[in-house]
Formats: structure tokens, sequence, C-alpha cells
């Protein structure tokens, strides 16, 4: 196994991921009482892995006809676009 990849992807995947819609979405599901922790987890935990799948199967597919550097141009973009508009919105907003 290629324990530094796997230690890099692992790290950035669990800081994007903290405080994020999901894990509020999965905080709230767990919050009542009426409900299976283990199901909540379960259930989170196997949503996660799908999308994840979906992620490498679809990076991999668009690898064969678009370079790796330029998928990290276009997703570093989107991400400043977002951010721009969030802060933005967040400043007309205060």
């Amino acid at each position: 196994m290629e324990w530094k990849l796997y230690l890099t992807v692992f790290a950035s995947i669990f800081v994007a991921e903290m405080a994020d819609k999901t894990q509020l979405v999965t905080l709230l599901f767990a919050a009542d009482k009426a409900v299976s922790k283990w199901v909540v987890f379960l259930g989170s935990a196997s949503a996660l892995v799908l999308a994840s799948a979906i992620g490498v199967l679809a990076g991999s597919m668009l690898s064969e006809v678009i370079s790796v550097k330029m998928m990290s141009v276009v997703a570093g973009s989107g991400f400043i676009l977002i951010g721009t508009w969030t802060l933005y919105h967040g400043l007309i907003q205060a």
C-alpha cells in the first residue's frame, strides 16, 4: 500500500469534511434520541463511501480526456469562485 498517498488523501478529506453540511446533517440525525446511532453512522459512512467511489470513477474517466493540471486549475478556480461568492454574500448580509 502507498502509505504516503493514503495518509495525504485521508488528511485532506478529513479536514475538508469537518463541520461541512454532511457532518451537520449527520449530527442532526444522531441528535434524535429515538434513532439508532449505529444506523445513522452506517448510513452516513455508506453515503460517504459511495460519493467517494463516484469521485474516484469520475476522476479516473476525466483524466483520460483532460490533464490532471487542467482539472486542478478548474477545481481550484471553482473553490475560489464559491469562496468569493460566499464571502461577498456574507459581507452584504452582515
